[in-house]
């Protein structure tokens, strides 16, 4: 893996890409006289939330991390923005999340401990965080009468179900403690917008991956992996014999999701609940050749013992979000290849 220090790198990446990744404007009105927070906001996903958020000149953005998988490099991006406040705090504390939660118009949940692994290997870490967070966050933002609440769910709620592709309305058996905890997240959610006449909505992330994300630690996702091996002349390890196939998504078009779901018209029958992908999937041998391609490298691929917890095939139906939130990811797969290969060059091999 790569050395802890890493992290130090990250705010020497690319600059630019603050002031013109997210040009493409999602929000139908202007930002500057509202109030945003972002659990988990130092975290891959939550720190492009908050990129967009600032580059657009929120009134405010709030980020509330423990920095247990998040790091504050990824936020040192933004010191500079006086829009920007950083609390340093724990969705398992309630009093943390009543705290952030005071006078924010709209919450973007991203905290929470991810990877399948992680919660087979401690399913308590993984609820108390998932779920006991979630509830704290739910009950902060209630009182708080937040306008709107969008939370990172999971397409591992999908579990055993080989119904290709997934729709929001079918799911199977969960095949991992994670899995539960997300799925909880979505009946809680429910709960809490009928009861509580919150408006909540739950968007089920497709693998998602770009800049920003860890390759390191036990728990990394297979694509930063897989470029750190083919950018260290590393062994890569593709768990069994690689032809299960994934809909992976580009961090920006989780961010579009993200933005076009806080301003999305209120509609009588409104899913509360969105598939994030773009609809396409492939295996990971054909996704480790296309990096190795990118990458103009010869390197091969170890196999090994197949993933407990594991989904076999993923691909997502995005009609419902397409039809609800306006969500049309921009972004396909290589493409987004392309563009995080070159930001983990940049920010940890160009020496």
């Amino acid at each position: 893996m790569l050395p802890q220090e890493h992290t130090k790198n990250i705010i020497q990446n690319n600059m630019q890409n603050v002031n013109t990744i997210y040009n493409q404007i999602y929000h139908p009105l202007p930002l500057n006289n509202l109030n945003f927070l972002v659990t988990g906001g130092a975290g891959f996903i939550g720190s492009n939330l908050v990129e967009y958020l600032l580059h657009h000149q929120a009134g405010k953005v709030i980020v509330l991390d423990n920095y247990a998988t998040g790091f504050a490099s990824n936020l040192e991006l933004f010191k500079n923005y006086k829009n920007l406040e950083i609390i340093t705090g724990d969705i398992c504390s309630i009093e943390d999340c009543r705290l952030a939660c005071k006078n924010v118009d709209y919450v973007l949940h991203q905290a929470a401990l991810g990877s399948v692994p992680r919660s087979v290997e401690n399913p308590i870490a993984t609820n108390m965080v998932n779920v006991d967070g979630f509830l704290n966050m739910l009950v902060a933002a209630r009182d708080a009468k937040v306008k709107r609440f969008i939370y990172a769910s999971s397409s591992s709620v999908y579990g055993d179900s080989k119904a290709l592709p997934k729709e929001e309305s079918k799911i199977g058996n969960p095949l991992s403690p994670y899995a539960v905890t997300k799925y909880l997240n979505e009946l809680y959610a429910n709960v809490f917008a009928k009861t509580y006449q919150m408006e909540i909505t739950g968007l089920r992330y497709f693998n998602i991956f770009g800049p920003r994300q860890n390759p390191s630690g036990p728990y990394a996702a297979a694509i930063p992996l897989f470029m750190d091996a083919i950018l260290s002349n590393k062994p890569a390890y593709i768990n069994g014999d690689g032809e299960q196939t994934r809909d992976f998504t580009f961090v920006k078009n989780a961010v579009e999701a993200n933005i076009k779901a806080l301003f999305a018209p209120k509609m009588e029958g409104h899913p509360m609940v969105f598939n994030i992908a773009v609809s396409d999937r492939i295996s990971i041998n054909n996704l480790f050749h296309i990096l190795k391609t990118i990458a103009n490298s010869e390197a091969e691929p170890i196999h090994r013992e197949v993933r407990p917890g594991d989904i076999r095939d993923s691909l997502a139906d995005i009609s419902s979000a397409a039809k609800y939130i306006g969500y049309s990811p921009q972004v396909k797969m290589e493409e987004g290849l392309k563009i995080t290969m070159d930001w983990f060059k940049e920010t940890f091999y160009n020496k």
